[in-house]
């Protein structure tokens, strides 16, 4: 009796439950985490398979020029390729970098003062209501910024225009302003990545330690020097993941953008306040009405660049918070 008290349990049925019930959630863990490789590989595969009429026809290279005309299209001559898209890159990076200057330091102020200069009642509120940004949808937005963003704008783009003759930045500045340009499509922009970037932001700087912002404001220092010692230097890969993230945001934005940008698909535009046109504004506009030789494959060569586009900016992102990481580590 004392020996059976005494002897270890029988665990071997247990056991082998445990490592069944292991091996099912590893398989089902690798087999999520191999479908969203599977997508990506077969998304770009398609996008290349339906691009390749073109590329094979013209080139690769030789899409890289500015100037967009189908109705020059031969299918059967060896005429220039007429489907130019350097206007289009040019235009979805410098709308998209519009974009992450208004919001950025803005999304960094908001989160600042949500996590740690707001009263405590407070911040749940303001945070739900920052979040709520991110649920309207892009074509709110693009009405919005039709019939009230582009007339308020106005005095400002205007003023803006008026310093063009200043070196150095003045080009970037040329007018007439209209209101339908790269400048109002990146301020919409701006709104529309401000709570994804306010967010990573809020999370980041929660996780600043508490007893160094503590011992700082023992020591004497302002909020804001509490802020600048203790809290933004850890918090610098976390802010630049989010600028990448928002920047991945804005550059596969499509409608607002195309009902604000002005859709000049001819050349690239002299500055940020003249109309423009970005990669996801010429597929919205064009790919229902894409009628001549490989206009429509060209349409697929738009996309298929901009997907690597966006790979790239990721990718480049992910090694800049490494190393800042490293850094600050």
């Amino acid at each position: 009796m004392t020996a059976e008290l005494l002897s270890p349990p029988d665990t071997s049925e247990g056991s082998s439950d445990g490592r069944f019930t292991d091996g099912l959630f590893l398989r089902v863990m690798a087999a999520a985490a191999l479908t969203v490789i599977a997508v990506l590989v077969a998304t770009a595969v398609f996008l290349l398979i339906r691009a390749w009429p073109a590329l094979s026809h013209y080139g690769p290279l030789s899409f890289f020029h500015a100037r967009w005309a189908p109705s020059e299209a031969v299918a059967t001559s060896s005429t220039p390729n007429p489907y130019g898209i350097l206007q289009f890159i040019y235009g979805t990076v410098v709308t998209s970098l519009v974009a992450m200057v208004i919001a950025v330091p803005v999304a960094i102020a908001v989160a600042l003062y949500i996590t740690n200069l707001s009263p405590a009642v407070l911040r749940r509120p303001l945070s739900s209501l920052v979040d709520l940004l991110a649920a309207i949808p892009s074509v709110v937005y693009g009405f919005w910024g039709v019939f009230a963003l582009i007339p308020a704008l106005g005095p400002i783009g205007r003023g803006l225009t008026s310093v063009s003759g200043i070196p150095v930045i003045g080009w970037l500045f040329q007018g007439p302003f209209f209101g339908y340009s790269v400048f109002a499509a990146g301020v919409v922009l701006a709104i529309m990545v401000l709570p994804i970037v306010t967010a990573i932001c809020r999370e980041v700087f929660d996780t600043a330690p508490a007893a160094e912002k503590e011992a700082a404001l023992a020591v004497g220092a302002t909020k804001w020097e509490m802020l600048r010692i203790a809290v933004l230097p850890r918090s610098r890969s976390g802010i630049i993941g989010a600028a990448i993230l928002g920047l991945g945001r804005a550059f596969g934005e499509t409608i607002a953008v195309t009902m604000l940008i002005g859709n000049n698909v001819l050349t690239i535009p002299h500055g940020i306040m003249r109309a423009g046109a970005t990669m996801p504004s010429v597929i919205a506009n064009e790919f229902t009405e894409a009628n001549q030789p490989f206009h429509l494959d060209s349409l697929f060569v738009v996309a298929f660049g901009l997907l690597l586009l966006s790979l790239l900016v990721n990718m480049t992102g992910k090694r800049i918070v490494g190393r800042v990481s490293e850094h600050i580590a």
